[in-house]
């Protein structure tokens, strides 16, 4: 990575366990660990452990409020009454390797197999500054927020954002704040972008990550998809059906990236 004017320093301070909470109640704004966790992933941007301390720390209430969005519409109380466990499903390869080409869940084969990635991987992930009796199953907002952590994989390869590289990882958090509201995902696009002004010596990651934000805001609400008929759909097809547009500043970043030998962070 490029020598930057602006330096983050890994922080080494311990992070300390989650402790039992009851998650019928809005968690506290933690601005303290969420500026460390900041810190530590902005110096190391494969840190995935700092992104689920910056949503802890931050988005607060979110998952409540996608939650009662959800079984506010027809549709929506359906998918939280049988209450699929998203990570299951998607780590079903049989399921997947059923799936036609040319649809969402070939993309998202196809994805998996290129990456290394795993449904269960991101959930083990998660869950790696919990207490054992800190981690609550049963409960309806739980569940949610288990259900937009796994949809995250899928929106990369709805959206065309990679995720091998910081720069798509910065669109589709800008593009999930705009969808989610959760604060973190705008601390981490923002803290992202700023930095890339001095990693890259361009505008061009923070106007694709503006982007990202501006398409996320146009399409449609993607947490109150039903995913396993989703998944059967033609990519295509449901980009059109949802409003997924065609990030064109991200690829002209992509370029840029590419041509100065660097990553957006």
């Amino acid at each position: 990575m490029a020598t930057q004017a602006i330096d983050f320093p890994a922080d080494t301070r311990p992070v300390p366990t989650v402790a039992p909470y009851n998650p019928g109640k809005p968690l506290k704004r933690d601005w303290g660990s969420a500026w460390r966790a900041l810190r530590r992933l902005m110096a190391n941007g494969d840190d995935t452990v700092q992104v689920f301390r910056i949503m802890r720390a931050l988005n607060a209430d979110a998952s409540q409020k996608g939650y009662r969005k959800l079984i506010a519409t027809r549709e929506g109380g359906r998918i939280a009454y049988e209450r699929v466990e998203l990570a299951e499903r998607f780590g079903d390869r049989a399921w997947l390797d059923s799936l036609p080409e040319g649809t969402v869940g070939a993309a998202y084969r196809a994805f998996l197999d290129r990456t290394g990635f795993s449904a269960a991987g991101l959930a083990d992930i998660s869950t790696t500054d919990y207490d054992p009796d800190a981690v609550v199953v049963e409960h309806p907002y739980t569940w949610f927020g288990r259900r937009e952590r796994d949809m995250h994989d899928i929106w990369h390869t709805l959206t065309g954002y990679t995720a091998e590289e910081h720069l798509g990882e910065l669109c589709l958090v800008a593009f999930s704040y705009a969808q989610t509201g959760g604060l973190g995902w705008a601390a981490i696009a923002g803290m992202g972008a700023l930095k890339s002004l001095s990693t890259t010596k361009s505008t061009a990651v923070l106007r694709a990550v503006w982007e990202g934000y501006a398409h996320g805001r146009r399409a449609a609400w993607l947490s109150g998809e039903d995913y396993v008929t989703l998944l059967a759909e033609p990519l295509e097809t449901a980009r059109r059906r949802l409003g997924i547009a065609e990030p064109v500043l991200y690829h002209q970043a992509q370029a840029m990236l590419a041509g100065k030998g660097v990553q957006a962070i």
